[in-house]
């Protein structure tokens, strides 16, 4: 869009607005005095709102009110339930109004707001150290996790700075700089890993797509090996619960390999050492002393030296499948106190038959040198000659890494800062040394740790100012990529290009179409959806025997594929609720009643199946929607109405009462419908609870683990139906998705706030309503889809702006 366009189309949208203003104040003024005096005049002030004082011809006046009053009845909380409200035309004409006058006020007088000093939250830390010096770290292993706050864990105002975590960012500093250039003086301690497999993950089949064809279980690790040196890999196996590894009568071959090589194959299992213990009751009857030494030592030779080149590397530990057919009477699979002592291996390949259970990498021992690493590469541009002191080269080093992390040009003192530590270096230990005692010096400078914006200067009378090009490029990379700007936006920025409209809608899509972007998957639509949530859900063993940690991780893999297929293929934002297909493999098919998907790689699947469709019928979603021992129509209705319509109920109070028993007084079993609706009688919960539970009533037939279902646990039929204050009654999965379609601005509206929020990692005022009812405007005509919406973000006042110091 030229400048000429949006200023023409800017005053006809001023001149409409003016002129509606005018014509309708009466209208407005009318339906506040009959509807909402009885609550919100002078002597009531319910909420401490008033609003018969109030000018709806004048909305500027009062700007926050009027966008909450906007907001509720757009949520149709107020007027409250059993009060007269406006027919349905009379409300949306009134919010229009209201709206353009917000908005016609906000083009006038824009407020973008002023950020707080941002801190990189670990993510975005992990990611620019990536980008920097081509490095990979394990945010696990340096960082605390950082404080949500809407949702969001880079939210600058929750990211705040404890002197416990400046001295982690200091020891990480050391850590990482040593790393990065292959400090000679490294040792085993310093790089050794030991990496554990999750022990809720049976190891039945292929885990991972690093793993070879034709494996089975074990663990894929990216470990970093820190110079040219020798190392030493030690497996062991999943052991029961006195200590006995499982699964040694058979032989059993399993691998290790470094990047795909196959570095040693080792042969464990199926060895004759005398009689062994009855099957589950080790520990409690012993075997033969040779039998007993055998299980519980068995993998002390799974130990293997190598040598590597330094680097990040794929390690490999897997088992080699096994072909195997079941004889005999089936058994029934073990389970708690049984499956606890059980050493046995029922079948070679089966849930409880041999498996990794962690994987330790030891060294260097007898490093030769620090390798050619991506890293060296990326740090080292020059290397001074023998008879030169090396300033001169230490200066071309330090000036490209301190642009780069500080995102901007540096300035001659910072550079001066940075070689007297190069000088300390040098003196202790030579060029490389110095180059790491300045690196570790980066690393943990402000400029680095904190995104810094300057305030602008106020403009004549206005109270905004564009932010500089270089704050804009790092804003749109941390958006995007939740990392620092690369050499070519960084560029632009510098030059004064980046925000002339066609080259920064060039840069969007550039930035978009790269591998980094992954982030907003990653980073964005994980939080949106609450996904992270997943990996603390922990369904009833007893209730829901197959559930395991295979499951979980694909429910994970599957939303996440799905997001980013919607994501680089430019789809509407409707298509998360409408999509015909989804991503499976063969468990996670199974369990959704989808045939014909075979082996462990996700694949793009036709559902066929309308009640499946878009990510209400994903099982990552239903699962962390629920309880351990039920649904809940409540948690579910309230995932809905603060994920896809933006309109989250209050926070319970504090004197909510318990949910009913499953067991009526007279011994009858109720379903969760029955209890749902004797708790919301209350009318404490009432309130509330005519929003939620009609929502979630309509995902019913789907279990706690997001499985298809006729009867609930009781045996009764489900009735997946809900009636809704504007006297409508919907059901199932389908009445839930035409809703959200019917009310698809709102949605888009909810997830534009959303992305908004994400991106200029603050929570959103009523100030910021207009900039997003502005970008979902503009993305109408073309269904809401993805690229809109980021352009429209990327474009806006909020992220393009900030308030000027007065």
């Amino acid at each position: 869009m030229t400048k000429a366009w949006r200023h023409t189309a800017s005053l006809a949208f001023l001149l409409a607005a003016s002129m509606r203003a005018q014509t309708v104040a009466p209208t407005e003024r009318a339906l506040v005095d009959k509807y909402c005096r009885g609550c919100h005049d002078e002597r009531q002030r319910m909420g401490g709102v008033v609003l018969t004082t109030l000018d709806p011809a004048h909305v500027d006046r009062d700007a926050a009110t009027w966008e909450a009053v906007v907001r509720r009845l757009r949520d149709e909380t107020m007027p409250p339930p059993g009060l007269p409200r406006p027919e349905a035309v009379d409300t949306r004409a009134f919010v229009s109004a209201i709206e353009t006058g917000l908005d016609r006020a906000f083009e006038l007088a824009p407020n973008a707001g002023r950020p707080v000093l941002h801190r990189l939250n670990r993510v975005e830390y992990v990611n620019a150290i990536r980008d920097l010096l081509a490095l990979e770290v394990e945010p696990d292993a340096i960082l605390p996790r950082d404080a949500s706050l809407e949702g969001f864990d880079n939210i600058g105002g929750a990211l705040s700075m404890s002197p416990a975590l400046m001295e982690r960012y200091l020891s990480s500093a050391r850590r990482i700089s040593r790393l990065a250039v292959g400090d000679l003086s490294i040792g085993p301690a310093f790089a050794s890993n030991t990496y554990e497999a999750p022990r809720d993950v049976w190891q039945n089949g292929r885990l991972d797509e690093e793993l070879p064809f034709g494996s089975r279980g074990g663990l894929a690790i990216r470990h970093r090996f820190p110079l040219d040196g020798e190392y030493v890999c030690q497996i062991r196996l999943r052991r029961n619960i006195l200590g006995y590894i499982r699964g040694l009568g058979e032989a059993h071959e399993i691998d290790m390999r470094v990047d795909g090589r196959r570095i040693a194959r080792f042969t464990v299992g199926g060895e004759s050492r005398g009689d062994p213990a009855p099957h589950s009751f080790s520990g409690v009857i012993r075997g033969d002393p040779r039998w007993e030494a055998y299980a519980l030592s068995a993998d002390d030779r799974l130990q293997v030296r190598f040598e590597a080149k330094a680097g990040t590397r794929t390690v490999g530990v897997a088992f080699a499948e096994e072909l195997y057919e079941e004889e005999g009477v089936e058994q029934p699979p073990l389970s708690g106190l049984g499956f606890s002592y059980d050493e046995s291996s029922t079948s070679p390949t089966g849930p409880w038959g041999p498996a990794v259970e962690s994987v330790a990498i030891d060294g260097p021992y007898a490093a030769s040198g620090p390798g050619g690493t991506p890293s060296r590469a990326r740090i080292f541009l020059c290397r001074p000659a023998a008879s030169e002191p090396g300033e001169a080269c230490a200066r071309t080093i330090l000036s490209s890494v301190a642009t780069r992390a500080y995102r901007r040009p540096v300035a001659e003192p910072e550079l001066q800062t940075l070689l007297s530590f190069f000088r300390g270096g040098v003196s202790r230990s030579g060029f490389d040394e110095g180059i790491r005692a300045a690196l570790e010096r980066v690393l943990v400078d402000p400029n680095f740790l904190f995104r810094v914006e300057r305030s602008p200067a106020p403009t004549g009378s206005s109270t905004v100012a564009r932010i500089s090009d270089l704050e804009l490029a790092s804003r749109l990379s941390f958006f995007l990529w939740s990392s620092i700007p690369d050499d070519e936006l960084r560029a632009l920025a510098a030059a004064g290009t980046l925000r002339e409209p066609r080259v920064l809608a060039s840069q969007v899509s550039r930035l978009r179409a790269d591998a980094r972007a992954s982030a907003l998957v990653d980073n964005f639509a994980v939080e949106w959806l609450s996904l992270r949530r997943l990996r603390e859900v922990a369904p009833d063993p007893e209730r829901f025997v197959d559930f395991d940690g295979n499951l979980r991780l694909a429910f994970e893999r599957e939303t996440k594929l799905f997001i980013a297929s919607q994501l680089q293929e430019d789809h509407s934002l409707l298509d998360l609720i409408t999509a015909d297909y989804s991503f499976l493999n063969d468990r996670l098919a199974h369990h959704y009643g989808v045939s014909n998907v075979y082996g462990s790689h996700f694949r793009r699947v036709g559902l066929g199946d309308r009640a499946r469709e878009g990510i209400l019928g994903h099982g990552s979603i239903l699962t962390l929607t629920s309880y351990p021992t039920r649904t809940s129509p409540v948690l579910r209705g309230r995932w809905l109405l603060d994920t896809l319509f933006g309109a989250p109920p209050l926070p319970p109070p504090a004197d909510v009462p318990a949910f009913p028993p499953s067991i009526g007084s007279g011994g009858a079993v109720r379903t969760v419908r029955e209890r749902t609706e004797q708790h919301r009688t209350n009318p404490a919960c009432a309130g509330c609870h005519q929003r939620m539970d009609p929502l979630g009533f309509l995902l019913e037939n789907f279990d706690a683990i997001g499985r298809w279902r006729a009867t609930d646990e009781s045996g009764a039929s489900i009735d997946a139906s809900g009636s809704f204050p504007d006297g409508a009654r919907r059901s199932g999965s389908e009445g839930l998705r035409a809703l959200v379609l019917e009310h698809s601005e709102d949605f888009a509206r909810a997830v534009t706030a959303k992305l908004l929020t994400y991106a200029l990692g603050r929570t959103l005022e009523p100030y910021d309503a207009p900039a997003v009812r502005r970008i979902v405007r503009d993305a109408a005509p073309g269904r809401y889809r993805w690229s809109s919406i980021i352009d429209g973000v990327v474009m806006s006042v909020p992220f393009q702006m900030r308030n000027a110091e007065p």
